[in-house]
């Protein structure tokens, strides 16, 4: 199963196209993701999303913003100007999902999407009080006894 997220910060605004038979919108954009450690470098990558992510990616997207990306990897090959075959990878979207505002840099062009809400946070019910006789006949009972009887001066190895 190829799916996966991704926790972006979008570099590069998106960029709306048609194509020639049906006029569906395909929105491309750049992002950098971050490395798995503090010394890897950060990564870019190119997210197309097709339709209506297309027009929410046009819509609710600014410079800067952190988002978390839900969708496929793809690997292209595109032929350079010199002839030789690259390999570039393509993220497509199926979901979008925004963190929060756009940094301070992106923040002072102004924009209808600049006020993006986050999701809302799920709240949990209130906690059930019970008393402690309450409480231990609930919980569960687990055996954390060995599954072989073993001497005691005998270590397992």
């Amino acid at each position: 199963m190829n799916q996966c997220l991704l926790e972006v910060e979008v570099l590069e605004a998106p960029k709306i196209r048609y194509t020639q038979d049906n006029q569906t919108p395909i929105a491309e954009m750049s992002v950098r993701l971050e490395g798995l450690r503090p010394e890897d470098p950060a990564g870019e990558l190119k997210v197309v999303g097709f339709g209506s992510l297309a027009q929410d990616l046009q819509n609710r997207v600014v410079v800067g913003q952190r988002l978390v990306v839900e969708g496929r990897l793809r690997m292209n090959t595109v032929a350079r100007p010199d002839g030789v075959k690259e390999k570039k990878v393509e993220f497509t979207l199926s979901r979008l999902h925004p963190l929060g505002s756009p940094s301070v840099s992106s923040a002072a062009s102004p924009s209808p999407a600049a006020a993006i809400p986050a999701a809302p946070i799920p709240v949990s019910a209130p906690a059930k009080v019970t008393t402690p006789a309450a409480r231990s006949s609930d919980a569960p009972s687990w055996n954390t006894g060995p599954l072989v009887d073993l001497p005691e001066d005998e270590i397992p190895f």
